[in-house]
């Protein structure tokens, strides 16, 4: 907001490529309101889940650089899994990865909580 509309479209241009970059192949990162995104795969299993969390807070930590400026964005990661026998629908297992993506803001930047 500080930097106005167009650095922070930038900022989210480079946040979705690194995104990208760093999930598996078949994984989808789509953009899920404001500077939010959510990322949506397939058969994973825990640790999975957990190795996608930690290459998205590292492609996450290098400045972004727009108009020569070197900016930092914070970014938290909440991951849920669907376990079998789970009775979720979609929308309920974004809701389970977005509290755990608020946990992991309460406890600072660059982390990730998966929900259980």
């Amino acid at each position: 907001d500080r930097h106005g509309h167009r650095v922070g479209d930038d900022v989210l241009v480079e946040a979705a490529r690194r995104l990208g970059a760093a999930v598996r192949d078949g994984d989808v990162v789509c953009r899920f309101g404001g500077d939010e995104f959510l990322v949506l795969g397939e058969r994973s299993t825990s640790e999975g889940l957990a190795a996608v969390a930690d290459r998205v807070v590292a492609s996450l930590t290098d400045p972004i650089v727009v108009e020569g400026r070197r900016l930092t964005v914070g970014v938290s990661v909440g991951g849920a899994l669907a376990e079998p026998g789970d009775e979720l629908d979609p929308d309920g297992l974004v809701l389970r990865a977005d509290r755990a993506m608020y946990e992991a803001k309460a406890g600072g930047r660059a982390r990730a909580v998966l929900a259980h």
